[in-house]
């Protein structure tokens, strides 16, 4: 057995392999779950489809892929077929009672993302709308925790999820439903489903938007929500530097390819002011901006390094209502106002 058989270098030959039908490949499909390594190398793939010759076709490619490697020990690929979200053949489904659901999203974590969507539901709040916010990200929830929301959801009569209120929004998280440092270890496919529940079993009532906090990358969660929902645009979250801008753009391709519109680029963590008054570049200068110019698509704004934004996350209060003065508050009410010629159609 070759010495540099790894994870990580069946992952790189796995990245060569084509989802059928498509161009992209299985692993940025996210449908490898697993790999392990001993006397055979195990593969165990989980895809959703109804088409039973697409099992048999991924097994095969994998297999080939893998045992022209030199050296390669024998292989096993287990392949886990799950049924499809059921959308009636309809394709996208409006959520009923929400006019326009807005994605914010980034192919980085770490990135400000979770931070962005707090204080812009927040600002469309203030200024009148009718504001859902759903924390998509099933594995790392924040959202409750930068709203202060500890209550647990209930259910209606109807056995829907009645959301959490905190700051004029209704808000849904997997944090509420959590014990506190509790993990979410779940399997893809109930990743999936608990983001179905939270899409259609939430009562989101009457709402203008609904903001859907996504997690990292473009994986199961995003694909289910661009397959099942129509979304009304997509706001990617990036920092200056090149390692963010990179996965940005795979966030922004995901979203064009499935014609979801692209309504702007945040540059986050933008330069920090010392106390001094001097400005201190750490992720670099500009990218987020120069990236957007690249895209052809609009440039929301800067948002600084600022403490502010970090103290009003861990204490529960968005920085736009406790400090509509403070810069970067300002960046983030006009990127909302941005949002308004969206929210305000139809």
């Amino acid at each position: 057995m070759p010495t540099t058989l790894t994870e990580s270098s069946i992952r790189d030959l796995l990245s060569k392999v084509p989802y059928p039908g498509f161009t992209r490949d299985i692993i940025s499909f996210g449908i490898v779950r697993d790999i392990r390594i001993g006397a055979e190398v195990a593969v165990q793939l989980v895809i959703a489809t109804n088409d039973a010759g697409v099992a048999s076709e991924l097994r095969d490619r994998v297999m080939k892929a893998l045992a022209a490697e030199e050296g390669m020990p024998p292989v096993k690929v287990l392949v886990d077929v799950q049924a499809p979200v059921q959308s009636g053949g309809q394709g996208p489904l409006p959520i009923p009672g929400v006019r326009h659901v807005i994605a914010v999203a980034s192919g980085k974590g770490g990135v400000g993302k979770s931070t962005l969507s707090v204080n812009l539901a927040a600002s469309l709040s203030a200024a009148g709308f009718r504001v859902g916010l759903c924390d998509c990200d099933i594995y790392g929830p924040s959202v409750a925790l930068m709203c202060g929301a500890n209550a647990r959801p209930y259910a209606d009569e109807q056995g829907r999820i009645e959301p959490v209120a905190g700051h004029g929004l209704r808000i849904m998280s997997m944090g509420l439903l959590l014990e506190e440092d509790a993990p979410a270890v779940l399997r893809g496919p109930m990743v999936t489903r608990y983001t179905q529940q939270f899409l259609r079993h939430v009562a989101w009532g009457d709402l203008d938007v609904l903001l859907l906090d996504l997690p990292p990358g473009t994986g199961d969660i995003q694909l289910t929500i661009v397959q099942t929902i129509p979304l009304a645009g997509a706001v990617i979250v990036t920092t200056p530097q090149e390692v963010a801008l990179i996965d940005a753009r795979r966030a922004v391709s995901m979203f064009r390819k499935t014609n979801v519109p692209i309504l702007g680029i945040v540059e986050n963590m933008s330069g920090f002011i010392d106390p001094e008054g001097r400005r201190h570049e750490i992720f670099g200068s500009g990218g987020g901006e120069r990236e957007a110019e690249h895209l052809g698509v609009p440039f929301l704004g800067q948002i600084p390094l600022d403490p502010a934004l970090r103290i009003a996350a861990d204490e529960g209060t968005p920085l736009v209502l406790s400090n509509p003065a403070n810069p970067s508050s300002a960046v983030i009410i006009k990127a909302a106002k941005s949002l308004e010629v969206t929210i305000r159609e139809g």
